[in-house]
C-alpha cells in the first residue's frame, strides 16, 4: 500500500506541475497580448496626433468657406463638397504644373542615379591618385547650404539663357553628394575579386555597372530614387527664382497663386494643397520598405 501510495504522490505531483506550467503559459500569453493591445493603442494615439493636421486639411478641402468662418470649430465638414477642387482647378492650370513637377523630378531622380552609379563605381573599384582626398572634397559639400550657393548658380544659369526652361530646374540637381555616399557604401560591402574576375573575363567597366552592379543593387536604388523623387518634388527656392511663366512653374511655386486676401480662398487652397500632396505621399507609402532597406543595406559589411 505504501508503494501505491507513493506513486499516486508522484502522479499527483505531475500533474500539479503540469498544471502549473500552463497556468504560467496562459499568463505569460495573456501579458504578451495586453503588452501588444497597450502598443498598438500607443502607437494608434501617436499617429492621430502626428496625422492631425493632415487630416484636418483633408476636411477643410471638403468643407464650405461658410463652416470654415464661423465662431464654432468645426472638425468634420457638416456639408461636404467638392467645389473648391473645382476652383482650385479653374483659378490656375493646376495639371500643368503637376505634369511640370512630375517631368523635373523624374529626370532628376533617373540623373542621380545614373550619375551618382557611375561616381560611386570610380570611389569604390578604381584605384587612381588623389581618390580618398577627392571623395572627402565631395562629402565635403554635402556641408554647404544651398542657399550660399544660389546666387552663384542663378548667375551661372542667367549667362547661359537658361531662364524659365525645364533645364533650369534639372541641370543643377543631376547629381548629389548623399546619391554618391550612399551607392559608394553599398558597392564597399561587394568583394574586389568580383570586379577583377569581371575584368579577366573582358568586361568593361560600362558593362560590369548596367549588367553586375545595378542589378544588385535594387534596394539602393529604390531608397535613392524615393529620397530624390520626393526632394525634387518638394522644391521651392529654386523654382521660385528662375520660373517666370505657367509654362514651367511646379506644383510649390503654382500653389501659392491661390492665395489671396479673399478668404474664401484659404478652402481653395487648402484643397490644392491636399492635391499636391498626394503623389509625394503615395510615393513615400509605396516605396517606404525600399527607402528604409536601401539606407541601411550598406551598414554593415558581410
Amino acid at each position: 500500500m505504501s508503494e501505491i501510495a507513493v506513486k499516486r504522490e508522484e502522479r499527483m505531483s505531475r500533474e500539479e506541475i503540469l498544471q502549473l506550467q500552463e497556468a504560467a503559459n496562459r499568463r505569460a500569453k495573456a501579458k504578451r497580448r495586453n503588452q501588444k493591445i497597450l502598443l498598438i493603442g500607443l502607437n494608434t494615439i501617436v499617429a492621430l496626433i502626428i496625422l492631425l493636421p493632415l487630416l484636418y486639411a483633408v476636411s477643410i478641402a471638403f468643407m464650405p468657406s461658410s463652416e470654415l468662418f464661423t465662431t464654432e470649430f468645426n472638425l468634420l465638414p457638416k456639408h461636404p463638397t467638392l467645389e473648391n477642387f473645382q476652383q482650385a482647378l479653374i483659378k490656375i492650370p493646376l495639371a500643368k504644373f503637376v505634369l511640370n513637377s512630375f517631368i523635373v523630378a523624374g529626370c532628376i531622380t533617373f540623373g542621380q542615379i545614373i550619375s551618382c552609379s557611375l561616381a560611386a563605381f570610380s570611389f569604390s573599384f578604381l584605384d587612381f591618385k588623389g581618390k580618398d582626398v577627392l571623395f572627402m572634397l565631395v562629402m565635403a559639400t554635402m556641408m554647404i547650404p544651398g542657399e550660399a550657393t544660389i546666387i552663384s548658380n542663378y548667375l551661372t544659369v542667367g549667362s547661359l539663357g537658361w531662364l524659365d526652361s525645364y533645364h533650369v530646374l534639372i541641370i543643377p540637381y543631376l547629381t548629389s553628394a548623399m546619391g554618391i555616399f550612399l551607392f559608394r557604401q553599398f558597392y564597399m560591402t561587394f568583394p574586389i575579386s568580383l570586379y577583377e574576375s569581371a575584368k579577366i573575363d573582358g568586361c568593361s567597366n560600362l558593362y560590369f555597372i548596367f549588367k553586375i552592379l545595378i542589378p544588385l543593387t535594387k534596394a539602393a536604388i529604390g531608397a535613392m530614387a524615393v529620397y530624390t523623387f520626393i526632394n525634387a518634388w518638394n522644391m521651392y527656392m529654386w523654382p521660385l527664382l528662375v520660373t517666370g511663366s505657367n509654362n514651367y512653374r511646379t506644383v510649390q511655386i503654382g500653389i501659392s497663386m491661390l492665395d489671396s486676401v479673399d478668404s474664401q480662398t484659404i478652402t481653395q487652397m487648402i484643397a490644392g494643397v491636399v492635391l499636391i500632396i498626394f503623389p509625394s505621399i503615395s510615393i513615400f507609402i509605396i516605396g517606404q520598405k525600399q527607402l528604409i532597406r536601401g539606407m541601411f543595406s550598406g551598414a554593415v559589411k558581410g
